[in-house]
C-alpha cells in the first residue's frame, strides 16, 4: 500500500506563505487551468523546478482542489494520489 508524503512547511507567513514563492505566481495563471482536453504540459513543466511544489500538492490535496494543477498533478492524478493512500 502506498501512503501519502506530506511534508509540513515551517512559514513566517502563515500557512499559505509558500504561495509567494510558487513559480505558478510568475507565469501565465491560465497554463494551470486549461480548458477541458488542453494541454498541461507547460504548467507541469514549471511546477516539476518549483520550490514549493510539496506544500502545493499538500494543499491542494488537503482542500479537495477540484479544478488546475496544482503540485504538478492533475486534478485525476491528484484524485488516483488520494485513492492509493486510502
Amino acid at each position: 500500500m502506498h501512503e501519502l508524503l506530506v511534508v509540513e512547511s515551517i512559514s513566517d507567513d502563515g500557512p499559505l506563505g509558500w504561495q509567494e514563492s510558487a513559480l505558478c505566481a510568475q507565469t501565465d495563471p491560465e497554463a494551470f487551468f486549461p480548458e477541458k482536453g488542453g494541454s498541461t504540459r507547460e504548467a507541469k513543466r514549471v511546477c516539476h523546478s518549483c520550490d514549493v511544489r510539496a506544500d502545493c500538492l499538500e494543499y491542494a490535496l488537503a482542500h479537495d482542489e477540484r479544478f488546475g494543477i496544482w503540485g504538478g498533478l492533475s486534478e485525476r492524478e491528484r484524485r488516483k494520489l488520494k485513492k492509493r493512500a486510502v
